[in-house]
């Protein structure tokens, strides 16, 4: 009721979802025998789909530079955005965001004896086969059954961090006339920040601005949750200065989620009724949502107006009277 539609994003209209793909993908790997002779009938055959200037790579030591490289953009915010570049870890999401027409992959790694997916033929990037090693290192995971994929990709356009970009001018150039964003207030799990993300793009909302304390949306486990969305939507990360001058200038209501009662020494607190959504429907709005354990911050409770979720009383719980 809250929601006010914003225009979505082109998405192409794959004839298979990209869990039938990953499924042909490793049955290709599992039945492919290991001999001499396949893998040089494999290297012509994929030879014809390499682009014009497109290079085919080795890695298989994890001294590697470009090993050492990915690492670090799998480790490090900071690295991350000094080098506007990501990691996005699995075939899946590597070939959901694809689909989306919204990233540009630099390299695609593959393990080794693997044939590039069909999708992917197109990407101007460098094709580098790395052994089961080298992904368990890049990855971070013990495993390679469901990384047999890695893309380092570039950084999306649609993010701006303001302690970095020119302040306003770089704000108003992603969120120009916005109706709803969603704020997050110290949200520390990166599943939970990418799961939010993807739902504030399902609902088609214009952006999402991450408070202090947050953690960072390109993590790898909060891409992984935020299934592309995160490369998508707007998201912009500042301060309540930067918000509050924002959302003054746009005249955009402040509200945030809060429990009925708490502890913080709020009051006021105003149940989510449909009255009240209705009378919402023509603002113009941000929502600040708290995080798991600390909720929302002092910040928050004194510039928003709370609301709270009514919840209803569970049948399986025996009634009192």
């Amino acid at each position: 009721m809250l929601l006010a539609r914003a225009p979505p994003p082109p998405l192409l209209s794959p004839s298979k979802s990209p869990a039938q793909r990953v499924r042909a993908f490793c049955r290709r790997r599992l039945a492919a025998p290991s001999t001499a002779a396949h893998a040089s009938t494999v290297a012509s055959s994929e030879a014809s789909s390499f682009r014009a200037g497109q290079k085919r790579k080795q890695v298989a030591s994890v001294a590697n530079p470009l090993v050492k490289h990915c690492v670090k953009l799998r480790d490090s915010a900071a690295y991350r955005r000094s080098c506007g570049r990501l990691l996005l870890v699995g075939l899946v999401p590597i070939l959901e965001v694809w689909r989306s027409g919204f990233a540009a992959i630099d390299c695609l790694l593959l393990l080794d004896g693997l044939a590039v997916p069909e999708e992917l033929h197109e990407l101007c990037g460098d094709v580098v086969y790395v052994s089961a090693t080298v992904m368990k290192k890049i990855s971070g995971m013990q495993s390679v059954d469901s990384t047999e994929a890695i893309a380092v990709m570039h950084m999306p356009k649609y993010f701006c961090d303001l302690n970095g970009d020119d302040g306003g001018a770089a704000l108003d150039g992603l969120l120009h006339s916005p109706r709803r964003i969603l704020v997050l207030d110290g949200i520390q799990d990166p599943g939970n920040l990418g799961t939010l993300i993807r739902s504030a793009c399902a609902f088609k909302w214009d952006g999402v601005f991450l408070l202090p304390s947050c953690c960072d949306p390109f993590n790898e486990k909060a891409l992984r949750a935020a299934r592309g969305a995160s490369l998508q939507l707007p998201i912009v990360s500042g301060n309540w200065y930067d918000l509050r001058a924002f959302m003054t200038e746009r005249g955009m209501k402040m509200l945030a989620g809060h429990p009925e009662s708490n502890s913080d020494g709020s009051d006021g607190t105003q149940t989510l009724s449909k009255e009240l959504a209705d009378s919402l429907m023509n603002e113009s709005l941000c929502l600040v949502l708290g995080s798991e354990g600390n909720g929302l911050s002092e910040e928050t409770v004194q510039a928003c107006e709370l609301v709270s979720i009514p919840m209803e009383e569970s049948s399986t719980y025996p009634s009192n009277t």
